[in-house]
């Protein structure tokens, strides 16, 4: 049974009478059994989601054995920061872990939906994804907790999300730049449909506004935090009349694609250009010179999202809902110098 928003009890055996199935059926598709026909399910799903159907006492909650993270898209070095954070909490627990890639879309669609219901996961961690209303209720009629990272948009007031004080970080990156002795300097951030784009670069006219600095419209660019994104950007920006002499990459990645600019045009770093990137990835540390970059605790970031996400089953829901975001902070190498 479950407790509708209105304090009434909803039973299943009221929801089979409606969906004209046996108990046995409505109790198939919420633990995932494939042999029922997909209008039965559907018909199914639409009645526990406008009863509000939602599973309560631990009889009813799914036994899952493992943790579902899935990522929008799958970037080696960034993405197995996060990986190892999930996979230390779900071991301590005696949890697996399913990585699913959505293929770029932040939206995922029906196929994984189906396959998460099937595993019944004792929770699903989202990377810069989201999922639609009906998607989210789906998982709530089964019990299965949810909780976003880095979220894309501004996740729903009933979700759980854990991310970093990005625009702290657009912030000290580019009062490091000034601190220096820079004064035109160009910001490359990520897609402009992520909130965590718009944070840093808010953070980086932040501190150009505080400085006193013009920010010159063209220095600002949004990338596709990509190599290719920062190097096309930066290209463009470095050809350009009165073109900047430090740059606040939106992430390590395209920080390395403005290195590939740079030396395209023969200009050595950082005597000639200044770069600063956002995340602390370990190719940062790497290449030459190495990047002064924003530390963001990806792995803290992971261990967080999973640890709310399995303690989702004791908050009573009149509690708040979490929403974390982890302290940065900047990580100076050789990357960064005065302007000549």
């Amino acid at each position: 049974m479950s407790a509708a928003a209105d304090g009434s009890r909803i039973r299943l055996a009221d929801i089979a009478a409606e969906a004209g199935v046996s108990v046995a059926t409505i109790s198939k598709v919420l633990n995932g059994h494939g042999d029922i026909s997909p209008a039965t399910r559907a018909r199914v799903d639409a009645l526990l989601t406008a009863r509000g159907y939602r599973r309560r006492s631990a009889s009813e909650k799914p036994r899952g054995d493992l943790i579902e993270l899935v990522f929008h898209e799958f970037e080696a070095s960034w993405s197995m920061e996060i990986i190892a954070g999930v996979e230390e909490v779900a071991k301590a627990r005696g949890l697996a872990v399913v990585v699913t890639e959505s293929g770029g879309a932040h939206s995922l669609g029906e196929d994984w939906l189906e396959g998460a219901l099937r595993r019944r996961p004792a929770g699903v961690v989202l990377v810069s994804s989201a999922l639609v209303d009906r998607q989210r209720l789906r998982l709530a009629t089964r019990g299965i907790p949810l909780v976003v990272v880095d979220s894309a948009g501004d996740p729903p007031a009933d979700i759980p999300s854990v991310g970093s004080a990005n625009w702290s970080g657009g912030l000290a990156a580019t009062r490091h730049l000034i601190e220096l002795g820079h004064r035109r300097i160009a910001a490359i951030t990520g897609p402009s449909d992520m909130l965590c784009s718009l944070a840093r670069v808010d953070g980086y006219r932040s501190a150009m506004a505080s400085a006193g600095l013009d920010v010159d419209p063209r220095w600002v660019r949004f990338g596709t935090f990509y190599v290719e994104g920062g190097r096309d950007a930066a290209r463009d920006l470095l050809s350009s009349d009165n073109a900047p002499t430090a740059i606040f990459a939106g992430n390590d990645l395209q920080a390395l694609g403005v290195y590939d600019a740079a030396r395209e045009r023969g200009m050595r770093l950082p005597d000639d250009l200044s770069v600063v990137g956002y995340d602390d990835i370990a190719p940062a540390r790497w290449v030459s010179p190495a990047l002064t970059t924003v530390h963001q605790p990806l792995r803290r970031m992971g261990a967080e999202a999973t640890r709310m996400v399995l303690d989702a089953a004791t908050r009573d829901s009149t509690d708040v809902v979490p929403r974390v975001d982890l302290a940065t902070h900047l990580v100076v190498r050789g990357s960064t110098a005065p302007p000549r």
